[in-house]
């Protein structure tokens, strides 16, 4: 038997219970792994509160590390006794589990000197950094980036590898514990939204001129404040929206605020290549094992505590990477 999250119907954190399941047989191109650890993300309490719509009951959590223990039919990227972490979306859906049954199309195989917490805690985060910072905009010595939730998991990693670049980092953070965090992970400056109005601060910071990029994990509280940072053709991107869905807007605001640009990416469209995947890959794993990178595991949960660790991660309690341990 496997123990495994499960919920039905959707609704707050409660909903989430820890049962006994079995798990079928990996069907072709499918493979069963014994995980040792899985991701916390923000993503997961989508599924949980049934803004992405799902057949229920379901297991939660796209995202985990572990040694694959079983394999379907037709399986050759791969052997029993391999060392795998991934990420994914619906296709992964249950990770919250001691085992779990996952396509070899998303595994990445997982280098001896990365353990399997660090894995779990940087897969999802540590790609989202890599195409954010490596494909979608051409960052370069010198830019400015404004970051939202700066101390969260994706945050500590993106500022850290944002000032490898040469990129001055902006950190945006709800507390004065949160600031420290972020500069100590590689923000030049960070601002305390609780009692500073971000807009105004940077252009404090940037002498008035703006910042080349903001990435947005907030969304709804913060978009508009958002858009008066940035300089003229200066890029937004919404990357979450934590505070809930960005009301309609008039495409016009982007004229009148500086021809800004707007994107809202999604991961899965900077993975679904294998070779620009293996990239990607390659680069987030090197600044880890090099220690140029320090996934900054904060907090860690076992599978029953689940509901807790959702009531958490809502109330922006939390700040770096948070896994559940096996």
């Amino acid at each position: 038997m496997t123990q495994a999250i499960r919920f039905n119907p959707v609704g707050g954190p409660d909903v989430l219970h820890l049962q006994n399941i079995k798990l079928p047989a990996p069907q072709r191109g499918e493979v069963r792994l014994r995980q040792a650890a899985v991701g916390l993300n923000y993503a997961d309490t989508y599924f949980r509160n049934g803004t992405y719509t799902i057949s229920l009951p379901s297991g939660i959590g796209v995202e985990g590390a572990g040694v694959v223990t079983e394999l379907g039919d037709d399986v050759d990227n791969v052997k029993v006794g391999d060392r795998v972490t991934y990420t994914g979306f619906i296709n992964t859906l249950g990770a919250y589990a001691s085992d779990h049954i996952v396509p070899t199309s998303v595994l990445i195989p997982l280098p001896d000197i990365i353990d399997f917490e660090t894995a779990a805690a940087a897969t999802m985060r540590g790609l989202t950094a890599a195409y954010l910072l490596r494909r979608l905009y051409p960052f370069k010595a010198g830019d400015t980036l404004l970051l939202h939730a700066a101390a969260g998991g994706l945050g500590l990693i993106v500022s850290q590898w944002a000032k490898l670049l040469g990129v001055e980092v902006i950190g945006a953070v709800s507390s004065d514990a949160k600031a420290e965090l972020a500069l100590k992970h590689g923000c030049a400056h960070v601002i305390n939204y609780s009692h500073e109005n971000v807009a105004q601060r940077v252009r404090e910071i940037t002498n008035g001129v703006g910042v080349d990029v903001v990435f947005d994990s907030v969304g709804k509280s913060t978009f508009l404040n958002s858009l008066d940072t940035l300089k003229k053709r200066g890029w937004m991107v919404c990357v979450g929206a934590a505070s809930g869905p960005i009301p309609a807007f008039d495409p016009h605001i982007f004229a009148v605020k500086g021809s800004l640009h707007l994107t809202r990416p999604a991961l899965a469209d900077y993975i679904s290549d294998p070779a620009e995947k293996k990239d990607l890959v390659s680069q987030l794993f090197a600044l880890i094992a090099s220690g140029r990178i320090n996934v900054d595991i904060q907090h860690r949960y076992e599978l029953a505590q689940a509901p807790q660790a959702h009531h958490a991660l809502e109330s922006r309690e939390l700040t770096g990477s948070s896994i559940f341990v096996i």
